[in-house]
């Protein structure tokens, strides 16, 4: 996939900064791809990026609108398909990582046949995967597990990514997500692939290397969520990996989307995701955890993780607040 860029972050009506992660994702680890945001009434997601019309993102050069909202059902309302139309007749192409597809709606493929501009369905398979079968691969792989969604998973691998590469280590990392397609621009959308083959999509994605090399698996979902937990089944059979990390969010109450089921504690995590990872590996291992501090000031940020790291005995950091050095050299 290759999506022109700059792109025009579009956060449409977002409730809430978590609603527009697929945005927030894109503005972290490509700032240098994002000319500006596009926010709708009622939006109360901000990337601190300028805000721009579509007739400003255009004079800008951006190229691309990218929906960096991640909403329950992947739906594309009808105010939304106004603006996409708008921008596709400014000269932008449209990428979108929802379970609604682009190419479903017809007004919208009207608009791209008409302007000559191109919709880009990040979140549909490129391609047929087999049934995985579980055999060994060389090389090695690193797999982040989490307490809830959106807690963390992807950044984890992205910076220790950056870190295994500035110290000369053979590492990539590997996308299972919308956003983490839409910021290295390949991987599997991996919760839009029929059950039976999820494992086998994790197995191509992650196939034989050298045996220096590492697979750093991007997590979907957590084993503790009744919504998403069959996803992170597929990643801990068919990523087959060698290291766990444990991700976590520590300030929610209940369950991203479900406030009827409380937050699971970190201590949990590592107990249940374990006898499962062995099944396929028995040698795999819990190197540490990656807390997602965000939400909290630095002086209780820091407390948190030095109390945690005491309690469980494993590194505990921040990665994106403060490097995934100490996670690289636990690896």
């Amino acid at each position: 996939m290759s999506l022109a860029h700059p792109y025009l972050l579009f956060l449409g009506d977002a409730p809430d900064a978590l609603a527009a992660k697929v945005a927030q994702g894109v503005r972290d680890w490509r700032p240098e791809a994002s000319v500006g945001q596009f926010r709708m009434p009622g939006c109360n997601a901000d990337m601190r990026l300028p805000d721009m019309t579509i007739a400003e993102a255009a004079a800008a050069g951006a190229k691309t609108l990218v929906i960096g909202v991640a909403n329950r059902g992947g739906v594309i309302s009808d105010a939304w398909q106004s603006v996409l139309i708008e921008a596709m007749e400014a000269g932008m192409d449209i990428a979108a990582g929802l379970h609604t597809l682009l190419r479903d709606q017809p007004a919208l493929v009207e608009a791209a046949a008409r302007t000559g501009c191109r919709l880009h369905d990040v979140r549909l398979p490129a391609r047929k995967y087999p049934i995985g079968d579980g055999k060994r691969r060389n090389g090695k792989r690193l797999l982040a597990v989490g307490t809830d969604c959106s807690c963390g998973k992807m950044y984890t691998a992205l910076a220790m990514e950056k870190s295994m590469q500035a110290r000369g280590m053979s590492a990539d990392f590997r996308a299972t997500g919308q956003t983490g397609i839409l910021i290295t621009g390949d991987g599997v959308p991996l919760d839009a692939v029929v059950a039976d083959f999820m494992a086998g999509a994790v197995e191509v994605l992650t196939p034989d290397n050298d045996p220096d090399h590492w697979d750093l698996i991007e997590g979907q979902g957590s084993l503790f969520h009744p919504s998403y937990s069959g996803v992170t089944m597929a990643l801990i059979h068919g990523g087959q990996a060698d290291a766990l990390v444990l991700c976590h969010e520590p300030t929610r109450t209940h369950m991203r989307g479900l406030p009827h089921y409380p937050s699971p504690a970190l201590d949990d995590l590592g107990p249940l995701v374990l006898p499962l990872a062995r099944i396929v590996n028995p040698d795999v291992r819990i190197i540490g955890c990656s807390i997602n501090t965000a939400a909290l000031p630095e002086p209780e940020a820091l407390a948190y993780l030095e109390e945690t790291e005491r309690r469980l005995g494993l590194p505990c950091v921040d990665p994106f607040r403060q490097g995934a050095d100490r996670l690289v050299e636990a690896l």
